[in-house]
């Protein structure tokens, strides 16, 4: 509420400088003894940081995209815990998936500061993909006490791209 206040105040005062400046020019004053305004330089230049951001997101949204369109993700997942394909090759691939689309964000982030969110992420994400693939949860274990242990891993592998995809929106504000 107080930005809009203060850009309103802004404007109020912008305009009444035109006002005044709409008085100088009845009264006789030169147009090219006033000083012009080039629309160029209220443009800051896009930062470094911000470019960076930019093309991390752009990099890791093109692959979530391809993948979440092919897996799906959250309850659509095949890594869903309530999927009857948790179990299974589907979720695996699902998996590896989203493994890859967490490497790609680790290596497109590159040790830039300002990712910490998505860096989390995509390092948790692997680990989930790890212990999936350790426990052998794509095998259809039989153990109670190993079905039980691949409901997390599968749990974070279904929010994956979800995940992946607000760490990435997250990096252009520098968390």
């Amino acid at each position: 509420m107080i930005k809009w206040q203060v850009l309103r105040a802004v404007a109020v005062v912008g305009l009444s400088g035109v006002l005044i400046t709409g008085c100088n020019d009845s009264e006789g004053a030169k147009r090219s003894d006033q000083p012009s305004v080039s629309s160029s330089s209220s443009v800051e230049p896009v930062s470094a940081k911000t470019q960076a951001a930019e093309k991390v997101k752009l990099a890791v949204e093109e692959r979530i995209s391809v993948d979440e369109g092919q897996f799906g993700s959250g309850t659509n997942s095949p890594c869903s815990t309530s999927s009857p394909q948790m179990f299974t090759a589907k979720c695996k691939a699902a998996a590896d998936a989203t493994s890859e689309a967490a490497g790609l964000a680790l290596r497109e982030i590159n040790g830039r500061q300002g990712f910490a969110t998505l860096d989390s992420v995509a390092r948790k994400l692997q680990d989930a993909v790890r212990t999936y693939g350790t426990l052998g949860c794509a095998t259809g274990p039989t153990a109670a006490d190993t079905r039980k242990a691949c409901l997390e891993p599968a749990a974070v592998i279904a929010q994956g791209f979800p995940d992946l995809r607000s760490g990435a929106n997250r990096g252009l504000a520098g968390k």
